[in-house]
């Protein structure tokens, strides 16, 4: 896959409130990073069964159904393996009925067709107000 077809892939996922990434859609040594993380959470992971249970845990806790994925703009790099993806999703908290959404920026880099490095800066603020945890 592309690199813009892996985070349409993604997408799609996060829209059918799934994990963010089937098994064999990663790297084996693929690294996920959420520079800005609350604390507590991680802000390197590397390998794709640690990717995998990370994701799988953090998607079954979470408790928003993500409701859209809009405002993507996705911005072409020099490196045909590499884009930076701009968006905002919108959720609904599943216990309160809330709904909110938080821009994120994301730097996508793919490898012979599978995602090699994520790296999501995430307007942690703005989810935590929306979970109830601000």
């Amino acid at each position: 896959m592309t690199p813009s077809e892996i985070f349409d892939s993604m997408r799609a996922r996060w829209l059918a409130n799934l994990p963010t990434y089937e098994a064999d859609s990663l790297a084996d040594d693929v690294v996920l990073e959420t520079p800005f993380a609350v604390p507590g959470r991680p802000t390197r992971i590397e390998g794709k069964q640690r990717v995998l249970e990370h994701t799988q845990a953090g998607r079954a806790m979470f408790p928003v159904r993500f409701d859209d994925c809009r405002n993507v703009v996705l911005h072409e790099t020099a490196d045909p393996e590499v884009i930076v993806v701009e968006y905002e999703l919108v959720g609904t908290h599943t216990a309160t009925g809330l709904t909110a959404s938080a821009p994120f920026i994301g730097v996508l880099r793919s490898r012979d067709g599978k995602l090699a490095h994520w790296r999501e800066y995430q307007h942690t603020l703005a989810i935590a107000q929306a979970v109830g945890q601000a």
